[in-house]
């Protein structure tokens, strides 16, 4: 059996988005059918669509949803219909040599479902990140279902599946942002404000939010930044040092993923300082660095894989720790938007008019 459902599908590299309806096969052994309620607009999204990730057109965009669980297949246990879950792109195997080491977040096997879905005419579709969640319903292993506190409002539930779990693990995680630290974050769009939330969660003394926009500096200094530099104007390694007693931040996180802004954050940071690479480069991009400054500098340059989460440890806590009321997740909504205004969510967020646009079905 199968179901035909609405979803927004990407045809060809850097076309228009199209609200088409696609076939979603019921689920087999080991996966999970979810009707999705609320996905985020996230920039890889984007990427997808215009060919920057591969050329597997076409695209079932969508990736950073919560819903509730329908039906799932044989030797499902973890998720039951009915569970309001987030979904998430890395589905943990329990087998692999990171798993059996103990560091689950770092699992090199991660899964998908098997089945495919596909287009009405039987063309299969590529899901984004293995979930596909512009759509009514979508189709994943039982393993991306995180259940969580069916209280949390679903717009803001999805955001933990991809950029905003990204940022926060990013400092919590990868950078073990620590109580009394000083911080730099370099790129304050939905993935960087998220690493000022969660360094501002961890009990950072002084975050530093560091972009060339006015309004996402503005909503930083909102989720805890306690210093703006807008590197438009100011250089911000000089200002960073400056803020910091001359020394550079304990910990420097980069979340644009270009060669400069990863050179500012490598020189922004204190001798044995930490920086976290979150912001995802594109595959021709080169980075030179003199090698007697990074054995000189000392300390750790990290790379953070989905802010090194583990989903069903992770999620959870945010969850509550929102409806605690101590982390302000519904400030990243900026708007709700409907299934077929996705290609218009595209150009706001180009311009950089919005945090994160939701849709909601």
């Amino acid at each position: 059996m199968s179901q035909q459902v609405r979803a927004v599908v990407a045809r060809s590299k850097g076309a228009p988005v199209s609200l088409e309806t696609i076939v979603v096969p019921d689920p087999g052994p080991g996966e999970a059918l979810v009707r999705i309620e609320a996905c985020g607009v996230c920039h890889t999204d984007l990427h997808y669509r215009d060919g920057g990730i591969s050329d597997d057109f076409p695209f079932l965009l969508g990736h950073e949803a919560a819903g509730v669980v329908e039906a799932v297949g044989d030797g499902v246990t973890d998720v039951a219909p009915g569970d309001f879950v987030v979904l998430n792109w890395r589905a943990v195997c329990g087998q692999c040599r990171a798993c059996r080491r103990g560091r689950p977040w770092y699992c090199f096997n991660t899964h998908n479902a098997r089945q495919k879905m596909t287009l009405a005419d039987g063309t299969e579709l590529s899901p984004a990140l293995g979930i596909g969640a512009f759509a009514e319903k979508t189709l994943v292993a039982a393993g991306q279902c995180t259940k969580v506190d069916p209280a949390v409002s679903p717009a803001v539930a999805g955001l933990l599946g991809c950029g905003v779990m990204a940022g926060i693990g990013a400092a919590l995680n990868t950078g073990g942002v620590g109580r009394g630290d000083s911080v730099a974050v370099i790129g304050c769009g939905g993935v960087g404000a998220a690493a000022v939330l969660g360094s501002n969660l961890a009990g950072a003394a002084r975050v530093i939010a560091v972009d060339i926009d006015d309004r996402k500096l503005e909503t930083a200094r909102g989720l805890g930044a306690t210093h703006t530099v807008n590197s438009k104007e100011t250089d911000a390694v000089a200002a960073v040092r400056e803020l910091t007693g001359g020394f550079g931040a304990d910990v420097v996180i980069e979340a644009v993923g270009r060669p400069e802004t990863y050179r500012q954050a490598f020189y922004a940071r204190d001798l044995a300082g930490t920086v976290v690479l979150v912001g995802v480069p594109t595959p021709e991009m080169k980075l030179e660095l003199p090698l007697l400054d990074v054995f000189g500098r000392g300390g750790a340059l990290k790379s953070s894989w989905y802010g090194d989460c583990l989903p069903s440890r992770d999620f959870p806590m945010l969850i509550d720790l929102h409806l605690q009321g101590r982390l302000d997740l519904d400030a990243f909504v900026t708007e709700t938007i409907a299934l077929d205004e996705v290609e218009k969510a595209f150009e706001r967020m180009h311009h950089g008019d919005v945090l994160r646009s939701v849709v909601l079905l």
